[in-house]
């Protein structure tokens, strides 16, 4: 199956990353429960929300283009990075203008560990 009739999470490495991105949310968020409350672990969902949202953005991005050439395949690689970048720039600037009883390191220990997951999605193989 081509990369551009994929459906966006008919790919493994796409459903593996949200599978992990969301196990750590959850572990992360009841660890952050435990430790500073209900704001900690909703703070911590954000978190992982905001990487999530924007890995659906990116496996969207991939699923509609539709590459031909090498110079293509990287051109859409690019745009859907872009996207995701936007979109995570737009939720936090939502989050952190909005959400005053935020826990910031509930928050971005979370947001950063999900990032990093991500490019495990890298090394994995269809």
């Amino acid at each position: 199956m081509s990369m551009a009739k994929a459906v966006p999470f008919s790919t493994r490495p796409v459903r593996r990353v949200l599978c992990w991105q969301a196990g750590v949310t959850a572990g992360l968020a009841g660890a952050a429960w435990g430790w500073a409350g209900n704001d900690a672990a909703l703070s911590a969902l954000w978190g992982g929300v905001v990487n999530m949202v924007a890995v659906v953005v990116y496996a969207a991005l991939l699923a509609i283009s539709n590459p031909a050439t090498a110079g293509a395949t990287v051109a859409a690689l690019l745009r859907a990075e872009a996207g995701k970048i936007l979109v995570i720039v737009a939720q936090l600037w939502l989050l952190l203008t909005t959400y005053k009883e935020i826990n910031a390191p509930a928050f971005f220990s979370t947001f950063v560990i999900t990032v990093l997951l991500f490019r495990m999605a890298l090394k994995e193989r269809n």
